[in-house]
C-alpha cells in the first residue's frame, strides 16, 4: 500500500513549511515556551498573518475569503502547523472557521454568505456552539430549548451548558426545538443568534484546572431574526450532523500527529526521569506507540473518505472513542513516571500550544503535565461520551440491535 501523498501535494507541503520557517520567530519551541503575557499578543498577531495569507481558511472558496483549495491541501496545512506547534486561527476559530463556516457553505444563503463569513475572517463575529443542555450533553436528540417564531423574529427560551470559549465570543449557534409537538431528532433547528443581548447570560464554569473555559448560557427570550435559521426550519438535525462532521473531520486526520509529539515528550520525560529501565514503564510506553500508530492509520482511512468528498460518519465515533481513552491512559502513564514531582509548582512541563482546530487538542494547554492530566478526565465525556459512541458504533459500523430495554 502506498501511503505517499502526490508530487503536487508535496511540493505544496513544502511551501507551508518555507511559511513557517519564514513567519516564526527563531528557534521556535511553541507558544507555551512563551511567556503567559506575550502569548495573546502573538496570537492575534499570528491570526493576522494567517488571514493576509489565505491561510486561515484554506478550503473556502476564494470569493469568500479562502484559498480555493481541497481538503487535502488543507490536510496538509493543518498536519504541518500541527508538528511545528502553531495554532490555526484564534482560539474561537474552530467554532467560528471550521464548523460554522464549513457548514454556512453548504446549507447558507447567499445572504448569509456574504454577511456572515467576511465576519467570521476578520475576527469581528466570533462564534460558540450552543448543543449541549444539562439533561442533554451526548445526546442531542433530548434538546429543551425552544424557539418560536413571532412577528418575522424567533425567540429562545431555555438553556445550554459545556460552551467552549463562550465567554470570549460575540454569537451563538443553537440549537433549538422549534415544533414543540416533536420529539428527538425532529422539529429541531439551528438558530444564528448574537450573544450581546438582555435576553441572554453567559455564565462561566470553572474546572478542577482552576480555569473558566466553559460556560453556561440562559436564554430568556432571545431573539434572533426570522432569516437566521441555517438551513430548513425543522431541519436542525441534518444540519447539526454535517456541523459536527466537520469539527470531527479534520481532527480525525491530524490528531496523531499531535498525540506523535505527546509520545516523544514522554518518551524524553520517562529517560529524564531514569525510568526507561523499568520494564512495566517500557511496556506501557509501547503501548501509548501503538495507540498512536492506530490513530495514523484510521487517520489515512479518514482522508481517503475526506478527499472522495464524503462526510466521516460513524467513523468518527470509532476515532473519538479510541483517542479519549488513550489520552487518559496516557497522561496517568505520565504521573506515574514523575511521581510526587508531578505535582510540584516546578513539575515538568510541555512544550507546545493550545490546539483550537482539533477537538481534544483544547486539552492540550501550555501548562504542566498535571494539567493535562487533569483535562484528560474530560476527554471520554464530552463531545459524546464514551458510552454514547459504543452505542453508535455497535448500530452504525456493526449493525447489532438498538438496545430498547
Amino acid at each position: 500500500m502506498n501511503l505517499d501523498h502526490s508530487p503536487d501535494a508535496e511540493a505544496y507541503r513544502r511551501k507551508v513549511a518555507l511559511f513557517l520557517d519564514n513567519h516564526l520567530p527563531a528557534n521556535w519551541l511553541g507558544v507555551g515556551s512563551m511567556p503567559p503575557e506575550e502569548q495573546d499578543a502573538f496570537r492575534r498577531t499570528w491570526r493576522r498573518t494567517l488571514q493576509q495569507n489565505r491561510l486561515l481558511a484554506v478550503s473556502w472558496p476564494v470569493e469568500h475569503g479562502g484559498a480555493g483549495l481541497s481538503p487535502l491541501e488543507q490536510l496538509i496545512v493543518a498536519e504541518e502547523f500541527t508538528r511545528r506547534g502553531v495554532p490555526q486561527g484564534g482560539l474561537n476559530d474552530n467554532a467560528s472557521i471550521q464548523m460554522l463556516g464549513g457548514t454556512l457553505l453548504v446549507y447558507g444563503t447567499e445572504e448569509q454568505k456574504r454577511r456572515y463569513l467576511p465576519r467570521i475572517l476578520d475576527g469581528e463575529d466570533v462564534w460558540c456552539q450552543g448543543f449541549s443542555e444539562p439533561e442533554a450533553g451526548s445526546d442531542l436528540a433530548g434538546v429543551r430549548t425552544q424557539a418560536r417564531l413571532e412577528d418575522g423574529t424567533w425567540i429562545i427560551s431555555g438553556q445550554k451548558t459545556w460552551t467552549s470559549y463562550g465567554h470570549l465570543a460575540t454569537h451563538v449557534f443553537v440549537l433549538c426545538r422549534t415544533d414543540p409537538d416533536t420529539t428527538r431528532h425532529r422539529g429541531l433547528s439551528l438558530l444564528l443568534c448574537p450573544l450581546d443581548q438582555p435576553g441572554i447570560v453567559v455564565r462561566p464554569l470553572q474546572t478542577m484546572t482552576g480555569e473558566a473555559d466553559f460556560n453556561e448560557v440562559f436564554f430568556d427570550d432571545a431573539v434572533c431574526d426570522e432569516a437566521d435559521v441555517l438551513g430548513p426550519v425543522g431541519a436542525g438535525w441534518e444540519v447539526a450532523r454535517t456541523l459536527l462532521g466537520f469539527e470531527r473531520g479534520e481532527a480525525t486526520a491530524t490528531l496523531a500527529a499531535m498525540f506523535r509529539d505527546d509520545f516523544d515528550q514522554l518518551l524524553a520525560l520517562a529517560d529524564r526521569f531514569g525510568r526507561l529501565d523499568d520494564p512495566v514503564i517500557r511496556q506501557r510506553l509501547a503501548r501509548v506507540y501503538e495507540g498512536v500508530e492506530q490513530m495514523r492509520c484510521s487517520g489515512l482511512a479518514a482522508v481517503t473518505q475526506w478527499l472522495a468528498g464524503k462526510q466521516i460518519g460513524a467513523e468518527s465515533s470509532m476515532h473519538k472513542l479510541f483517542w479519549s481513552e488513550w489520552l487518559q491512559s496516557t497522561t496517568s502513564l505520565a504521573m506515574d513516571v514523575m511521581g510526587a514531582d508531578a505535582v510540584t509548582p516546578a513539575g515538568p512541563g510541555l512544550t507546545g500550544v493550545t490546539f483550537p482546530a482539533a477537538e481534544a487538542g483544547a486539552l492540550r494547554d501550555t501548562g504542566t503535565w498535571v494539567d493535562y492530566f487533569l483535562r484528560a478526565r474530560a476527554a471520554t465525556i464530552y463531545a459524546g461520551s464514551s458510552e454514547i459512541q459504543r452505542n453508535i458504533v455497535a448500530e452504525r459500523l456493526l449493525d447489532l440491535p438498538r438496545n430498547t430495554s
